[in-house]
């Protein structure tokens, strides 16, 4: 395996042949609610055939022994298991670039850096670069006030305002926030740098659910294909995304405090979409 010759960090195996591609990013960690950031970005891997070409080290990147109580701790310590006296596994993050020659798609499907933001960023925009990527989008998501029997919301940001009217005919909202920054942040800040455009969708979803939402990740991934044309059968997807909503509209049912406070955040997003509907030019 060569490497690439940016960083010590950032492995290539091959060089893809792209032509003005976009490159989907996904991280686990602060923007991965419901694994839709890192089930979507999969999927699209899964769906489209895209084989990895190249990793980012996580060696420098990533901090394991944090100070602190055991369970401030924990949620830096990687993940082992320990079976009949003998180390089975032991689940280091990695960071992984796919791509899809015939679809002109890059992938990358890894963990938010925790140290050295600088360096894992000219890693991905450099690598971006040398392998003919125009644009990158990054695909978010986090819990709010949306039930699970709705459309998840979509926001996005762009490195540039003559972006967003693009994005506007895919049924997204224009992202007003202020308070902690993600690594996606910071990197939308470097791409124009280095004449990358960058955009980032960021999909509200139920906040009262725990795991893997896997209607939400249906849902992303529908939209996704839409925005990068990509022709991708997504039979399955729907199929396990309805038995999902049906699984967990069983145990809602079992709950009736629960149920109530879905029924009023139905009431609440009907009621915004046709005021949306109703201020539509």
């Amino acid at each position: 395996m060569s490497k690439h010759s940016g960083d010590e960090a950032l492995h290539v195996s091959h060089r893809p042949t792209l032509d003005e591609a976009t490159l989907v990013l996904a991280f686990s960690g602060w923007m991965d609610g419901g694994d839709v950031s890192t089930g979507t970005v999969s999927r699209l891997v899964q769906l489209t055939g895209a084989q990895p070409f190249a990793d980012i080290d996580p060696d420098p990147f990533y901090i394991y022994n944090f100070p602190g109580s055991m369970e401030i701790a924990a949620l830096f310590r990687p993940p082992v298991q320990v079976q009949d006296g003998l180390v089975s596994a032991l689940d280091l993050p990695t960071n992984i670039f796919y791509a899809k020659e015939a679809a002109n798609v890059a992938l990358f499907v890894g963990k938010e850096p925790n140290i050295r933001w600088g360096r894992f960023g000219n890693c991905v925009l450099r690598l971006a670069a040398d392998i003919g990527v125009r644009r990158i989008v990054f695909v978010g998501s986090y819990g709010g006030s949306v039930p699970h029997t709705r459309e998840p919301h979509l926001y996005v940001t762009c490195s540039d305002k003559r972006l967003l009217p693009e994005m506007a005919q895919y049924g997204v909202q224009r992202t007003d926030y202020e308070g902690p920054g993600s690594f996606t942040n910071y990197l939308m800040t470097q791409a124009p740098k280095v004449d990358l455009e960058m955009i980032s969708l960021v999909a509200e979803i139920p906040s009262y659910l725990q795991g893997t939402n896997v209607s939400c990740i249906e849902a992303v991934t529908r939209r996704l294909a839409k925005i990068l044309q990509l022709p991708l059968d997504l039979d399955a997807l729907r199929v396990a995304s309805t038995r999902w909503e049906l699984d967990v509209s069983k145990q809602v049912d079992q709950d009736e405090a629960l149920a109530a406070q879905i029924r009023k955040l139905e009431t609440a997003y009907d009621d915004q979409l046709l005021e949306d509907d109703l201020n539509e030019p």
